[in-house]
């Protein structure tokens, strides 16, 4: 793995957005894996800057949001769609019918999957996948257990999880889905380039699991291990379980 370790979490955005613009220009039809949360904020204010100066066209670029709260519409403003809408696609050239979402108020969750893995498939795969991780060692959706699904799947949110999302609903934990839809984890780690957002000392134990642990369902990120091509983007409190060592 690739550990970039930079003094402030705003530092570590400038950085990866420059990283990923970069991408872009060589290769604008690009197929892009997305996350929500609160690590990719203030990269999506970078990528939007970078926009404005026009040093970053996505006209050609194809994006996939990786996961969405089940039995929320995609106007709800609670959804994942509009999160992603609020904080970059408004702002930015990404036609919107390269644009993909789980449509989280789908009668059949299943078939909704099958749907959206079908269409990552139809897209030649994901050139690049942007990721943060959860406290538990999370990536995407994909909770820590005694499996991991490899295609993307229904899942019921751990407290934890949920936790960590109550900021983005008010600080209101009640307020956040129980469950959701998300990609598995082959199409994250199958993607030819990876890169994980992480910052605060609530994720440093998630990141030295993931680095320095065995490969286990219990941190589904810990499968990154098996890529070749990952860039960790860390502030020194998440990478600090790195540097003892």
């Amino acid at each position: 793995m690739n550990v970039r370790v930079f003094a402030t979490e705003q530092e570590a955005a400038v950085a990866c957005a420059a990283h990923i613009a970069a991408e872009v220009r060589s290769k604008p039809d690009l197929v892009m894996g997305l996350p929500t949360g609160r690590s990719p904020i203030n990269f999506y204010k970078e990528l939007v800057a970078s926009h404005r100066r026009g040093e970053l066209d996505l006209s050609r670029a194809t994006s996939f949001t990786l996961d969405e709260f089940l039995g929320v519409p995609p106007d709800d403003p609670a959804s994942f769609q509009a999160y992603m809408e609020r904080h970059l696609f408004r702002y930015v050239n990404l036609a919107p019918e390269r644009t993909h979402f789980f449509d989280g108020s789908a009668p059949d969750a299943e078939a909704e999957c099958a749907r959206y893995d079908a269409a990552v498939v139809a897209a030649g795969g994901m050139d690049l996948v942007l990721l943060g991780i959860g406290p538990n060692g999370h990536i995407a959706f994909n909770e820590p257990g005694d499996s991991v699904h490899a295609t993307s799947h229904r899942v019921l949110l751990s407290r934890e999880t949920r936790q960590t999302l109550a900021p983005l609903v008010g600080d209101d934990v009640s307020k956040v889905p129980m469950a959701a839809l998300t990609l598995g984890v082959a199409p994250l780690i199958q993607g030819k380039q990876v890169h994980l957002l992480a910052f605060g000392a609530g994720k440093a134990a998630a990141v030295t699991a993931m680095v320095h642990g065995p490969i286990t369902p219990r941190c589904p990120a810990s499968f990154l291990q098996l890529h070749r091509d990952v860039y960790l983007w860390l502030d020194p409190i998440a990478a600090r379980g790195l540097q003892r060592r």
